[in-house]
This record gives C-alpha cells, structure tokens and sequence, in this order.
C-alpha cells in the first residue's frame, strides 16, 4: 500500500454522475487544490434520472445538476474546467465516440494525475459507473497515443498516474486529514440528491439525518485512514506505467 502522491500540477477527475466524484475523492481533491493544483471535473452524463419523483421537471433537474456540480468543485477549492459531457443518465455507452470525448479532453486539460471509476471492480450494479470506468481507461489510452483520432487537432498527452475510486483492491490511500469538512461541504452543494443519495429529507428530523450523513462519510473515510494509520483517507487503485 502506498501513501500520497506528490502534488500534481493538474488533475482531471471523471465521474458517472454529477457527485460521484465528491464522494470518491474530494478530500484528495482538495487537498491538492489546497496546494496549488489545478483541479478538474469531467462529468459524463446529465444527472436526469437523480430523483424519485415521476413529476419531476428533468429539463430542470439537469440544469440544476449542472449548478450543483459547478457549486461543489468551487466548495472544494477547484479552480479547473467543469465540463459536462452530457450524455442521458443511466444510458452511458462506452463505444467510440464517446472514447473520443473523453480523450479529447484529457488531451485538452492535459492532467498529470486523472481519476476515475474502476472498471474492473465485482458486482457493481449501475451500469453508468461500469462504462464510465471504461471510458476513463481507454479515453486515456486514446489521449497519449498520437494516432488514436488525429483529427481532433489537440496534441496527445499521457498522464503519469492513474487512480481509480471504488476499487476492489485498492492500494494507494491519500492522507486527507484536516480536508475531511471540505469533502462534506462539496457533496452538501448537490441538494438536489439529499433524499435519494444522502437520505436527508426535509423534516423535523433532517438535522440528525444530516448528522448521521456526516458520520457516515467520516467513518468511511476513517476506515480508509487506518490502513495506513491516518485519521482520515480517501483509497484507490493507482496505475502508473501508463
């Protein structure tokens, strides 16, 4: 098991969903950004079916879920793009062209770590997670290799390490101690997921629900901090010969 990276001079985090990459690893996010990396979002999908209610207006929600995303990295100190892929929630493919996005992206913020879904971890259910870890693995490899989509006219560019969030078998944990509120803050900007996500409702008892969403979070990520006797980490599979 390794511990903490170098800082990177940028970081490109890639989530399924506008969250995804607040509860995997904002604290690691922001601890870089503390330091001066620049940090980036790509969110791939639009968030439209974030919510339980048959009524809901989803032109709104999407809308919405963009404002929530842009509010979060700001609560975590990014200073990067926030780019919203837009692709329909819970119908990702990680076919070619989408493989093309991604990796025009990587290209075009040229990040020195990305982050990303695991592809490879067991029994995952939601099968936005499943191709949006795919995506991150093969829009990278398409990103360094110069002859992967020549006509996007972006130079190619290979990033130096990979770290991939709900892994099976992690083995490299960040040090977020003291960048544990900053994490709790980024995912209480995504409001409109507090029901469905957070299991806050609004009622008489949203602040103890609140507190246990917290407690929840903490104990998650302390667990993370014991492997290498931290207080608090954020864990993940790092690749590096990329």
């Amino acid at each position: 098991m390794s511990l903490n990276l170098p800082t990177p001079a940028v970081a490109l985090a890639i989530g399924a969903h506008p969250d995804d990459v607040e509860f995997q690893a904002a604290a690691t996010l922001a601890k870089w950004a503390s330091q001066g990396c620049v940090v980036h979002h790509l969110i791939l999908t639009d968030g439209s079916k974030g919510t339980w209610d048959v009524d809901e207006d989803i032109a709104a929600l999407v809308e919405t879920r963009r404002a929530e995303q842009r509010s979060a990295a700001a609560a975590l100190g990014a200073t990067g793009e926030v780019v919203m892929l837009g692709e329909v929630d819970g119908e990702l493919e990680s076919g070619r062209t989408q493989v093309e996005r991604v990796a025009y992206w990587i290209r075009t913020l040229r990040p020195t770590v990305v982050l990303g879904h695991d592809p490879w971890r067991r029994y995952r259910l939601h099968p936005d997670h499943r191709h949006a870890g795919w995506l991150t693995v093969d829009g990278l490899v398409a990103a360094r290799d110069p002859l992967f989509f020549p006509d996007q006219g972006v130079r190619h560019h290979r990033p130096e390490t990979l770290l991939l969030f709900e892994a099976d078998e992690p083995d490299h944990v960040e040090d977020v101690t003291g960048f544990e509120a900053t994490k709790i803050a980024a995912l209480l900007e995504h409001r409109s997921q507090y029901v469905t996500t957070m299991y806050i409702n609004d009622d008489d008892d949203a602040g103890e629900q609140l507190q246990a969403f917290r407690d929840r979070i903490f104990a998650r990520m302390r667990r993370r901090g014991e492997v290498e006797r931290v207080e608090f980490g954020e864990a993940f599979k790092a690749l590096t010969d990329l």
